[in-house]
């Protein structure tokens, strides 16, 4: 689903993300609720970026990448945490691209998320290129969302990976007699 959000561009830059587990729902400019295989997910579109809860039978989990006003938790490349009977893994980069990469980059991202059922994508007003858009699924038992979060002045693209799920034990192969 691809909406124009009716707000202004809240966070600028990329550098002022800032990551946090476990906040509560915060006033959201556009959602979308999906069931994915019994767990409930809803993706949520912030004036200053995103927000994705997560509630099945074992738990709940919140996670929110923002621009927070007194927020003191920048946006880390990389987490792993364990939440009740979950493992929840998040990943973060920047990618810097030039004015027609990131033009491309934007086209081909909106297009995705836009076409897919359970995919939002927020467009900024006053920028084709200004957006968040977030794409999630379910596969083998456990949650995966991905984020973009495109910052067209600076050429930045923030793009996010998310899995939360049941802790999946390591397999140790059987030895066989000689």
């Amino acid at each position: 689903m691809l909406t124009t959000l009716q707000t202004s561009y809240t966070d600028t830059r990329a550098a002022d993300l800032a990551w946090t587990l476990g906040r509560e729902p915060l006033p959201a400019l556009a959602t979308l609720d999906l069931e994915l295989a019994g767990a409930r997910l809803q993706l949520r579109l912030l004036g200053a970026s995103h927000q994705v809860l997560l509630d099945e039978e074992r738990g709940s989990c919140s996670e929110t990448v923002a621009c927070i006003p007194g927020s003191s938790t920048p946006l880390p490349l990389g987490v792993a945490k364990r939440i009740g009977d979950w493992e929840y893994e998040f990943a973060a980069r920047v990618e810097v691209l030039s004015p027609g990469q990131f033009a491309g980059r934007a086209q081909e991202l909106l297009a995705l998320v836009a076409d897919h059922p359970n995919g939002l994508a927020g467009v900024f007003p006053g920028s084709p290129h200004a957006f968040t858009a977030l794409l999630a699924q379910r596969y083998e038992g456990q949650v995966h969302w991905r984020t973009w979060h495109a910052y067209p002045q600076d050429g930045q693209l923030v793009a996010t990976r998310t899995r939360v799920g049941v802790r999946v034990p390591v397999a140790y192969p059987v030895p066989t007699p000689v």
